[in-house]
């Protein structure tokens, strides 16, 4: 039985290496440590590309492939019985890959064995916190993390097979057209099924939604109220880039207690739908009781999902513009934050370095109108004298300039140019 279903999945396997794919930017990193013996761990959002990723990473390797989306090969209780029917059918197999591993029981305790072994593995899993968790346990300083996300903004050009040259963006016609793709990868996001195949994105990301917050919230914490966290889901996706509390979600989501509220979230954060961002203060307390800001994985769950009647593209520009710095390697809560100045003024994103405030980020999509320039503005300027930061931006749909403002330099850039440089 188990060798049937390792050869239903070696089909899988050669189905898979056998289509063309758009090259991801992180497998350079990943092909570095492709031959260490570390656990190699992809993580990442459902259908984000974690198991085309891993194919290309091992497409000229000689590799065995399992899938533990596979309700059947969960049925086995003696593990050792799937290591048999691997090298059964992989008799010369240098590297094992294992597909959305978090979803076998005591997953961690097996691939720790099989790595004492001596076999060259590589996983995937969508559950960030669960996974960290249980690595953080049992293979501390035996994994190297590699995190995907959905397509970039030049992996989604690649996909709409635009040539990305720097002569390119020269004439205003071929401009044009990066605007033109700019504004549908705004709205449309970079899930690269969507992307790729052109579908229709909202009935595409409904139906993905739905089914993450299934099987990877309500099904694996066993959620008894499963309609209250869909509504708390639904809530969040509509309040993207907003401030929130945990009281006040509790009082107009009629939960019963704050607690819920907390856990019902980090279990969204776990399975890669939403972020927390803390509002930044030099003092750990002041960011725990002050209120934090929400943001999307992709921008094509806002549009999916939100129940908002017309799209702000301030606010998509904002989310787009974080999800990027996670892209970068930015980590939420530890070296990017929102602001508030002493005023009441936000700032978008704090940047740190260290124990040092390295960059102060604006996003709006127009400053054209007065108020609206001023106002963003003098934001950067007050919080650049709270903060003891000079660098200051201010990212926009279409302009390029420097201007001086209250004597501090603010650097205007074309979102488009940010997202490829």
């Amino acid at each position: 039985m188990i060798k049937d279903i390792v050869l239903q999945h070696r089909i899988e396997k050669e189905k898979l290496l056998s289509k063309n794919y758009i090259l991801r930017e992180k497998l350079g990193f990943a092909k570095k440590n492709l031959e260490t013996d570390l656990i190699k761990v992809i993580t990442g959002p459902r259908r984000a590309g974690k198991s085309v990723f891993s194919i290309l990473l091992l497409k000229d390797k000689n590799f065995a492939y399992l899938n533990f989306d596979d309700e059947n090969l969960l049925k086995v209780k003696n593990y050792d019985e799937i290591v048999e029917a691997i090298f059964e059918v992989y008799p010369k197999s240098e590297f094992i890959f294992f597909d959305e591993i978090q979803n076998l029981e005591n997953w961690e305790l097996f691939v720790n064995k099989l790595q004492r072994r001596g076999l060259n593995l590589i996983l995937t899993g969508s559950n960030a916190k669960l996974l960290s968790k249980e690595l953080g346990t049992v293979l501390t300083g035996r994994y190297i993390p590699i995190e995907i996300s959905t397509f970039s903004f030049r992996e989604f050009l690649k996909a709409k097979k635009f040539k990305i040259k720097k002569e390119y963006f020269e004439t205003p016609e071929n401009k044009g057209r990066i605007l033109n793709c700019l504004d549908e990868y705004l709205r449309s996001g970079g899930f690269p099924e969507v992307a790729v195949k052109n579908l229709d994105a909202g009935d595409y990301l409904e139906t993905l939604f739905d089914a993450i917050l299934f099987k990877d919230v309500v099904k694996r914490h066993r959620v008894r109220f499963s309609q209250k966290i869909y509504d708390l889901s639904s809530y969040l996706v509509s309040n993207f880039s907003s401030e929130f509390s945990f009281t006040k979600l509790k009082n107009v989501l009629d939960f019963q207690s704050v607690v819920t509220v907390q856990n019902y979230l980090k279990y969204l954060e776990e399975a890669y739908l939403v972020f927390v961002l803390n509002r930044f203060s030099f003092k750990t307390k002041e960011q725990i009781k002050t209120p934090q800001k929400i943001y999307l994985v992709d921008n094509s769950l806002i549009t999916a999902k939100s129940f908002q009647f017309s799209q702000n593209l301030g606010k998509l520009m904002e989310n787009l513009v974080f999800t990027e710095f996670l892209r970068n390697g930015y980590k939420p809560n530890k070296n990017i934050f929102y602001y508030k100045t002493r005023n009441g003024k936000e700032i978008d994103f704090v940047l740190k370095r260290g124990i040092k405030v390295e960059k102060l980020v604006q996003v709006c999509y127009g400053i054209n109108n007065p108020e609206t320039k001023k106002r963003e503005l003098s934001a950067l300027v007050e919080a650049s004298e709270e903060l003891s930061c000079d660098n200051l931006e201010i990212i926009i749909w279409d302009e390029e300039r420097e201007e001086k403002f209250k004597g501090r330099k603010i650097k205007f850039i074309p979102l488009w140019k940010w997202l490829l440089e």
